[in-house]
């Protein structure tokens, strides 16, 4: 059965609407991600832009959003009763309500099997996408609705499981950047990182020496891909591994505590550059070449950590870049770049409030990664 036969298969704008200071969001490609909106840099547009957009392409309850170009395949879901954005260059696939069909499909979508489905109708060389003629007539097996039924209680309960984790670490970072902001507004202090730190970036890897799926002596390699737009480590997007043969002895490998950091901005012109992930899993990870690792020598990365991926850091950070296609920052500029370090008293007494906070926040995470895997095996097995 294709996709057109039980599914109303739309797209959004083509248009860009200008941009204003104050107005609705509208969400592109680089805003979505797998099972989440990223709000923080989508554009603002006028209430008649976002009108006339939602005429033919308006987001319901229960609607499924699926990433067109570029990064081809990314699936969110929405639950939200009311959504109050608008779309372009993204499919929008309208369940009108059925809640059942549009929970089997938004699981089938993520699976193995589904993006499988995707991929293997993707044009383009330069920048790869999909059509909307192509991805309607995909053609896939539907269960009863009962099969269906019993597929989703599983997937849906370890997803709201991780959405608490979430949701908790949410609220614990932000008590953490409250507390760091307390001790970095009474200090005067600066020295250069390379002073209380050790940085290196990672080595560029060829295509052909990368895995798709892990082998008993590889490791994973974090890439730029793995930072989230607004800081922190997304576990679920490592994507290639390695064995030690292709990555040279001088190089670092990223363990507990270390610090990543994005050398370069996307393409797709996200401002992710110069944010930063903390690696909080027990396990060593090979570093891609535009990333940046950060080892912690002088000071704890519990100050370090939450001190890189602060605004005032960051924006100092990007004056020092170099401006062409892309914008880089060299490993000296950020070696170089300044940072405030606290007295002992200071730093000790913060050290003791926010370490078994960033404690819980890593147990939550490493919770996550694992309920993830258990997803991603049940997802192979449904489907």
């Amino acid at each position: 059965m294709k996709f057109s036969e039980f599914i109303d298969v739309r797209d959004g704008t083509h248009d860009s609407p200008k941009r204003v200071n104050v107005g609705k969001k509208l969400i592109t490609t680089k805003n979505l991600e797998d099972n989440c909106i990223d709000f923080t840099n989508a554009k603002n547009i006028s209430l008649n832009d976002f009108k006339r957009i939602n005429e033919r392409s308006k987001v319901d309850q229960f609607d499924i959003l699926l990433s067109m170009i570029g990064t081809v395949g990314n699936v969110y879901q929405e639950r939200a009763v009311f959504p109050d954005y608008a779309i372009k260059n993204l499919a929008l696939l309208k369940f009108h309500g059925d809640e059942l069909l549009s929970n089997w499909m938004n699981y089938y979508l993520q699976s193995k099997k589904g993006q499988s489905k995707i991929h293997q109708r993707l044009s383009g060389s330069t920048q790869q996408y999909i059509s909307l003629t192509d991805l309607r007539n995909i053609e896939i097996t539907l269960p009863d609705r009962d099969q269906m039924e019993l597929c989703i209680k599983p997937l849906r309960y370890l997803d709201d499981l991780i959405l608490k984790n979430n949701q908790i670490n949410d609220n614990l970072t932000k008590l953490i950047n409250l507390l760091f902001l307390e001790v970095y507004k009474s200090t005067s202090l600066y020295k250069p990182l390379k002073e209380v730190a050790n940085v290196s970036n990672g080595y560029a890897f060829k295509s052909k020496d990368l895995l798709d799926v892990p082998i008993d002596n590889s490791s994973p390699v974090f890439k730029m891909r793995n930072i989230k737009n607004n800081g922190g480590f997304d576990h679920t997007k490592i994507k290639s591994w390695v064995t030690p043969d292709y990555y040279p002895k001088d190089k670092f490998l990223a363990q507990y505590g270390d610090i990543l950091m994005s050398m370069t901005d996307m393409k797709d012109n996200v401002r992710i550059l110069g944010h930063t992930a903390l690696m909080d899993v027990d396990k060593k990870y090979y570093i891609n070449q535009r990333v940046c690792l950060i080892r912690p020598t002088e000071l704890p990365f519990e100050y370090l950590y939450p001190l890189t991926n602060s605004d005032d850091y960051i924006n100092e950070l990007r004056k020092h870049a170099n401006h062409g296609v892309q914008v880089n920052l060299t490993i000296k500029s950020i070696k170089d770049s300044k940072i405030k370090i606290p007295n002992n008293n200071q730093l000790q007494k913060y050290i003791k409030l926010v370490r078994p906070l960033f404690e819980q926040v890593i147990n939550n995470n490493q919770e996550n990664l694992i309920m993830s895997q258990i997803k991603c095996n049940l997802l192979n097995k449904f489907f």
